[in-house]
């Protein structure tokens, strides 16, 4: 990326803008008439877009043709990536809440002292545990660590997480369990040579488009076995849909080792040499014949057999997993069991393999490795000694400012607010009050708050609508930094657009308030992101994730992203890369575990007042989570349905008396919406399905967590169905 001066009018509009801040950012801008490539701002695939630029700015885009990702292609949200950038009503100036309620302009300097004030109030009356935040993994990598090793080192408080924790953080435990480190094994060209493809809780084709691409160009003919409650679109075009009990999908996979292990597919050699535990996984699942798992799961034995046998008799089988495993009661030990049968069979470390879960966000595994909440930075451990020391030398600071434990998680920080342990929250980036699980429990202990402060694009989201102080951030395409893909691959992010306003990157405000604190000199080599790039680089060394043979943003152009690890003095980069090719884990003694466990009932039942099972993901590919920013698009619009919408069996729908169309009222026990009744067999009779972007769906959801990741359990909850009363019909 050749990167030039700017002058004139443009130069000096940005010098005021910045300094306004207190801050200058870099003033640099491409070469004014140019393409130049960068990775797309929505899912975890991780796209390469050509950006074509007017006079230094954006003004259109396309697919990338040959980054290894997406080779060509992009779905409906890459196409239209510019557009919620430049939406009338971006947040443009910080607004603070007066003493009527209302939320009202005010300035930078304003803004940051009152921040910094009230959160240093809160601090010396109630200690460091008073001020926690939120983050994301929409926002660069760079972003991330300086926002932990700001607010952790520097501000002195202790807890902060992700709305990774929604998405990723079931993989994140599974994979360190079982492999010793966060470690997603796989190279998308995995999806081209399998034969057989093992899909769990995935609606691949809508989730990640790009990636069901990428399967359909497999030239083998595989065999596509989805598991899924839903005849999701993925299940529709598979080979095999097992449409099993909402839940019950740990004890099917303990029945499939049971089977697999009656077949003989067990890759003995490969158990001895590389793993341990397999003789307790062994008999852990001599507990699960095929007559049990049938009942369990509502499927039959011979469906059963079948898909044991498909798997036995697979050279190359990959499984993969995302969301219906992860937003589950049980999900850690649910993703461990498809890794136990990939280790059993001896599938991992070879093309067309893997246990692979697929992340959600852009940049979820950035956010693992470097957000500082769960793991410290690089995926270290907070509890080792060590660690922290070998951290505070490379940033040149005191190690006793480093934690000694990680960040509570994202729901424990919120149940704090109502002992009055949580008293200031810093939300960056996400929407809570939209997303997060059981809404109303939520909306309450926002509202508890002595002090919120949320940094965003947009001032009309659940979240900023509670807040006491909102502060207008730059999105993507108006900033530079970094993404790591589902796939391990870093990429660049650019700017190649002005932030509307007085709106700043989140790189800059967490700059601005680190001068306002009076730490900034602690972070005086953190100039930019690049910069910043540069000590992760170094805080990388030696561990998995080891990338210092990135020479920086520019080799990252030139070599089409870089899936770590790669370590200095390794040659130049392999355009595609898979873990554990030698059989050597990140585990001490160099072996994967397997891990097994007594499978549990979600906690919430279907009963004769609230007999139905909700069941909750993506509705099209064109919405994105909340649709904070995809609702901003006429396009992407135009392609969803406006209305809240509810999937009805058609024997329940004739029940009911309601037809296609009809408006149908959905309650649970935490609260209701009325939403239009669509009916078709896409569910199970009992079962009915509400998409998640909807800002009325999580009104509804069970607050059950993963005992080991705290992950929420968004897929289960009870709920009953009924003709909503004339005042509920809109």
């Amino acid at each position: 990326m050749k990167l030039v001066a700017r002058s004139g009018t443009r130069s000096r509009e940005l010098e005021r803008r910045t300094n306004a801040l207190g801050l200058p950012e870099v003033p640099v801008r491409l070469s004014p008439t140019a393409t130049t490539a960068m990775v797309c701002g929505f899912c975890s695939t991780g796209c390469s877009l050509d950006v074509h630029l007017r006079d230094g700015l954006a003004v259109n885009l396309s697919p990338t043709v040959d980054y290894p990702v997406n080779i060509g292609a992009a779905c409906p949200k890459g196409w239209e990536s510019l557009t919620p950038m430049r939406a009338p009503d971006r947040l443009t100036t910080p607004l603070l809440r007066n003493k009527h309620g209302r939320l009202e302009p005010v300035s930078w300097t304003t803004a940051l002292e009152t921040m910094c004030t009230r959160f240093k109030q809160l601090q010396a009356v109630h200690g460091p545990d008073s001020v926690a935040f939120l983050s994301t993994g929409q926002i660069a990598t760079e972003e991330m660590a300086l926002l932990g090793a700001l607010f952790k080192f520097g501000m002195g408080f202790r807890h902060g997480d992700g709305n990774t924790r929604q998405c990723m953080a079931t993989s994140v435990v599974a994979y360190k369990q079982s492999f010793g480190y966060d470690a997603p094994p796989y190279t998308y060209a995995d999806f081209e040579h399998s034969d057989v493809v093992v899909l769990i809780g995935s609606n691949l084709a809508v989730a990640h488009p790009i990636m069901w691409q990428r399967l359909m160009r497999n030239p083998h003919d595989p065999a596509i076995v989805v598991v899924d409650p839903r005849a999701t679109e993925t299940a529709q075009r598979a080979t095999h849909h097992l449409a099993l009990t909402p839940k019950s999908d740990l004890v099917l996979l303990y029945g499939l080792a049971h089977l697999l292990i009656g077949l003989g597919a067990v890759d003995r050699e490969f158990v001895a040499a590389h793993t341990t535990g397999f003789a307790e996984f062994a008999a852990h699942v001599a507990e699960y014949p095929p007559a049990r798992v049938a009942a369990a799961t509502g499927l039959s034995e011979q469906t059963l057999a079948d898909t044991a046998a498909l798997i036995a008799g697979g050279d190359r089988v990959s499984f993969w997993w995302t969301m219906g495993v992860n937003q589950s009661h049980e999900g850690v030990r649910t993703a461990q069991a498809i890794i136990d049968l990939a280790l059993m069979t001896g599938n991992i470390g070879r093309p067309g393999t893997g246990a692979n879960s697929i992340t959600g966000q852009c940049n979820a595994m950035g956010s693992r490795l470097f957000s500082n909440t769960a793991s410290l930075l690089g995926g270290r451990d907070f509890a080792d000694p060590a660690h922290r020391t070998d951290v505070a030398r490379v940033l040149g600071i005191d190690p006793d400012l480093v934690p000694d434990a990680p960040s509570k998680p994202y729901d424990r920080i919120l149940e704090d607010i109502a002992t009055g342990v949580t008293r200031g929250l810093w939300v960056i980036a996400t929407n809570s009050a939209h997303s997060w699980i059981n809404q109303s429990d939520c909306h309450d202990l926002l509202d508890r708050l002595d002090f919120l402060v949320v940094q965003d694009l947009y001032a009309d989201t659940e979240t900023a609508a509670r807040a006491d102080l909102v502060l207008p951030a730059a999105g993507w395409g108006e900033k530079a930094g970094t993404f790591v893909n589902s796939e391990r691959r870093i990429g660049p992010i650019k700017r190649v657009l002005e932030p509307p306003g007085e709106a700043r990157s989140d790189f800059a405000i967490f700059r601005a308030v680190a001068e306002q604190w009076g730490c900034g000199p602690m972070f005086a080599e953190w100039e930019s992101p690049e910069a910043v790039f540069a000590i992760l680089r170094e805080l990388s060394a030696g561990l998995p994730c080891d990338f210092t043979g990135i020479a920086g943003y520019a080799a990252l152009d030139d070599e089409g992203g870089v899936q770590w690890p790669f370590p200095a003095g390794g040659g130049p980069p392999a355009r595609e890369r898979r873990l554990f090719t030698d059989g050597v884990f990140f585990t001490p003694d160099g072996r994967a575990r397997f891990v097994a466990d007594t499978p549990r009932p979600p906690m919430e039942q279907p009963d004769g007042r609230y007999p139905f099972v909700l069941l909750t993901g993506r509705g099209t590919t064109s919405q994105w989570h909340t649709q904070t920013r995809t609702r901003r698009s006429d396009v992407l619009r135009d392609l969803a349905p406006d209305d809240v919408y509810v999937e009805v069996h058609p024997d329940d729908a004739a029940a009911l008396g309601v037809g296609s169309g009809d408006l149908v009222r959905v309650e649970s026990r935490r609260g209701g919406l009325t939403a239009v009744a669509f009916v078709n067999a896409t569910v199970q009779p009992g079962q009915v399905f509400v998409p998640m972007h909807y800002a009325v769906t999580n009104r509804l959801t069970f607050p059950a967590f993963d005992p080991h990741s705290r992950q929420p359990s968004y897929k289960y909850a009870a709920v009953r169905l009924r003709l909503p009363d004339p005042w509920e019909r809109t």
